[in-house]
């Protein structure tokens, strides 16, 4: 098992300290970036003034820019804040409780899993319940992707998992055998799905916040934000969980609990935001490894930063992807894979020796 130790001992604790309030700073400034650029321009004033009427009550601002930024881009904003935060957390929740830095739902499969289970709801339900009950409601998409994403988070723990211990590189090779199986189970909904459907299924395997509508918004934030609130309550038995689970009972956490919340929250948050916004990968991977750089492997200070960095990583991948092409945009998977991909070799690169399994 390759250990999740960082020494960052040596860094002041004031700098530690100051963390926080510097990427709430950065989640701001990114915001109000994501607000002003695109196809059409808005100033920052203009934005923050729109913002400041809406929120005074003072009756919804005319004019082709409160259009924009109220019906547009605010929706998109709030739901890339939202899967941001939950992809980063969910990734640092697997990574403490595997007890290895290289865990994230895109590498081990449950991304995969809850966007074959949103396909199929998409394909199936459409001819199964619409003659039946009419067109699916969108809140539909959320509840299959978790549960495809519960299943796929229990299967991977139960198959990598003997006598109480999880071994990495089963963990890895059953993740990549689930993402294969998915990935041949979404070719075959495809085949059978028609031109809509199979518009709607090109989708999930890229990766986008170009349907971000407030429906989906109200839709995703009752199942992502509990689970956010709830990631920092189990930061202790994470902690606990680094030193191996017989030395973390001893402490007095209660293990099998403190696994089950997590594998749940894990679920939740990837399930709501496969169903979203489809597959975006190494958000997971990326933003909790750079902060264990930064802080060590203290879950108190992880996960919420984790949340805080994740979020506005995705947002301003999402304003490069929609503005670098303008009018046109690029799938925001392709982005965050460039920067992941790169990054998850230099990981492996830097260990010296080799990875440790």
């Amino acid at each position: 098992m390759t250990s999740m130790a960082f020494d960052a001992a040596a860094l002041p604790r004031n700098r530690k300290s100051a963390l926080l309030p510097v990427l709430v700073v950065l989640v701001v400034i990114v915001s109000l970036g994501a607000l002003s650029l695109g196809a059409t321009g808005v100033p920052a004033s203009r934005v923050l003034a729109v913002l400041t009427d809406t929120l005074a009550g003072q009756g919804t601002p005319v004019g082709g820019d409160a259009l924009i930024i109220l019906q547009v881009r605010l929706p998109r904003l709030l739901l890339g804040l939202l899967i941001g935060a939950a992809l980063a957390s969910s990734g640092a929740l697997m990574q403490g409780l595997f007890r290895n830095p290289l865990a994230d739902p895109g590498l081990v499969g449950v991304s995969a899993g809850a966007a074959l289970a949103a396909a199929a709801t998409i394909t199936l339900g459409d001819a199964l319940l619409a003659p039946l009950v009419g067109p699916l409601p969108f809140s539909m998409l959320p509840i299959g992707a978790f549960f495809g994403g519960l299943l796929t988070t229990l299967a991977l723990y139960a198959i990598s998992t003997r006598s109480g211990r999880t071994a990495i590189a089963t963990m890895l090779l059953a993740g990549v055998a689930l993402s294969a199986l998915s990935g041949a189970l979404m070719g075959v909904l495809a085949y059978i799905s028609d031109d809509r459907q199979l518009r709607d299924l090109s989708f999930w395997s890229l990766g986008s916040l170009s349907g971000a509508t407030w429906t989906k918004v109200s839709a995703a934030t009752p199942l992502i934000l509990p689970t956010l609130l709830a990631t920092p309550f189990l930061a202790r038995g994470l902690n606990a969980l680094s030193l191996g689970e017989a030395e973390a009972f001893h402490l007095g956490v209660p293990v099998q609990r403190v696994k089950a919340i997590a594998i749940l929250l894990v679920a939740v948050s990837v399930g709501a935001s496969v169903a979203c916004a489809g597959m975006i990968g190494f958000v997971g991977i990326v933003v909790p490894h750079v902060l264990r750089l930064i802080v060590g492997a203290d879950h108190r200070m992880l996960l919420p930063a984790s949340a805080l960095l994740g979020a506005s990583l995705l947002v301003a991948a999402d304003t490069v992807a929609r503005t670098v092409a303008a009018p046109a945009e690029l799938p925001i998977g392709i982005l965050t894979a460039a920067i992941g991909a790169p990054f998850f070799l230099w990981l492996l690169m830097r260990r010296k020796g080799g990875l440790v399994l």
